[in-house]
């Protein structure tokens, strides 16, 4: 049976293409998560009234890859020590979180972070919030798959 995960770590078309890569990913959605407003926009988002984040939905086949694999993904696509940014994205839509459908996942998500703040390999101090699964909003179709659709990359 699959399962689903839920990353915010900066622009969601990054995010996105990070995890599509990843074998064991069945399916990403990308749209907007945590946050007070229903059924957002992306100019709703970007106005920075929302509350939430751009995120991805990761729809995984756990016998393929483990949840623990897809965050030690997360941690690599992005900065988790930048708040509410990445690179030139700045904004609380670009803030850093994991959002956890179960208590599994959260401890998971804890532990990683704690084993990667232990590493010393980071400058600065985690920023990533770690809270349960809200409200997923899919965002509009034109952001769906964005860089396959219309090339470009992030480098991931």
């Amino acid at each position: 049976m699959n399962e689903i995960a839920t990353f915010a770590a900066g622009c969601f078309w990054g995010v996105e293409d990070a995890f599509l890569a990843q074998r064991g990913v069945i399916a990403t959605r990308v749209g907007y998560c945590g946050g007070r407003t229903d059924n957002p926009t992306y100019h709703d988002v970007c106005s920075h009234d929302t509350g939430h984040a751009e995120a991805v939905e990761v729809t995984f086949d756990p016998h393929q890859v483990s949840y623990n694999d897809l965050l030690k993904l997360f941690w690599e696509c992005h900065d988790p020590t930048q708040v509410n940014r990445q690179g030139p994205d700045f904004g609380e839509q670009y803030r850093s979180v994991i959002f956890c459908h179960s208590d599994e996942q959260f401890s998971s998500a804890s532990a990683s972070r704690d084993e990667l703040a232990a590493s010393n390999r980071l400058r600065r101090s985690i920023a990533t919030h770690i809270v349960p699964a809200a409200f997923f909003w899919e965002a509009e179709a034109y952001h769906q798959k964005y860089h396959q659709k219309n090339g470009g990359g992030c480098g991931f």
